[in-house]
């Protein structure tokens, strides 16, 4: 006979019926059916050649064998259990680290970091900012909060959090803010447009959206960052493209407005995770409903 082990879904199946006293009941501990019980427990005696139970009226009753292997199974399982208890323990209690673009971290997180701490007080979450390119793939970061396209890569869970929307905004001081304010995009013919080095697709995929010659539009004033863009509209020092997200909070208060709206890109914002992780789970649930 092998000397090895016989297998767990069997042990399993014959240490909640014997614990339970009960095939049934076993059945729905284990969400599967009584005669799937059953047919473990027939393999379980086939593999070593022991009868575990014998019938006792419209019950069962343990033999000598099968209480030997019910103490043992007993113990084992609850050391298990005790142990994948502590091991998930320790992985709620450890910082859940994120990684998101400092434009977005600044302009849009922290100012929503304290509610988010009074509805998850569970989550330990440490902020990771990155002014560069962002790899969620990174050993360092449990998940990346960041605009992307899909599709997306097989070995990532992704969250799709809400649709990308873009468009100009500019500052109530801006100069000529009156003037535009009260015109056609087209006008925009005219402006020297702000924009930034690490999304130079974006004032063409408004434009394209729009029906305008993209060809057309005025490169004004670069910055490397986001941040640093929407600081300089907000300053009042011209036009800039802008995904909504980032500039929800400075739209409601008046520090920018939005004559054209916004139009949906390809991409969304995504939480992505290298694994599962049910913290990536209850984040990703509050982000959408931030962002709703």
């Amino acid at each position: 006979m092998s000397r090895d082990l016989p297998p767990l879904n069997a042990l399993r199946a014959f240490e909640a019926a014997a614990r339970l006293q009960s095939v049934s009941r076993a059945g729905d501990e284990l969400h599967v059916t009584h005669g799937a019980i059953s047919r473990q427990i027939r393999a379980l005696e086939e593999q070593l050649g022991v009868s575990l139970f014998d019938k006792d009226g419209r019950g069962v009753k343990l033999t000598d064998a099968g209480l030997r292997l019910r103490d043992v199974t007993s113990e084992s399982f609850e050391r298990l259990r005790g142990v994948c208890a502590d091991l998930r323990r320790q992985q709620e209690e450890r910082p859940f680290v994120l990684g998101c673009p400092g434009s977005l971290l600044a302009r849009w997180f922290i100012p929503r970091l304290d509610r988010l701490q009074r509805e998850l007080p569970e989550l330990r979450l440490q902020l990771s900012a990155s002014q560069g390119e962002l790899d969620p793939r990174g050993a360092e970061v449990d998940a990346t909060l960041l605009f992307a396209d899909p599709p997306w890569p097989a070995d990532m869970q992704v969250f799709e959090l809400a649709p990308e929307r873009i468009g100009p905004v500019l500052s109530p001081r801006y100069v000529n803010h009156a003037q535009l304010s009260a015109v056609s995009a087209d006008a925009l013919y005219a402006e020297p447009l702000l924009h930034t080095t690490s999304r130079p697709q974006a004032w063409p995929q408004w434009a394209h959206a729009q029906g305008l010659a993209s060809e057309r539009l005025q490169q004004g004033q670069g910055f490397e960052h986001l941040y640093y863009l929407l600081e300089a509209a907000a300053a009042g020092l011209g036009v800039a493209i802008a995904p909504q997200t980032l500039v929800a909070d400075d739209l409601r208060a008046g520090r920018l407005v939005a004559p054209w709206g916004f139009v949906e890109t390809t991409g969304c914002l995504a939480l992505w995770t290298r694994r599962a992780d049910p913290r990536s789970e209850r984040l990703a649930q509050w982000l959408r409903s931030e962002l709703a």
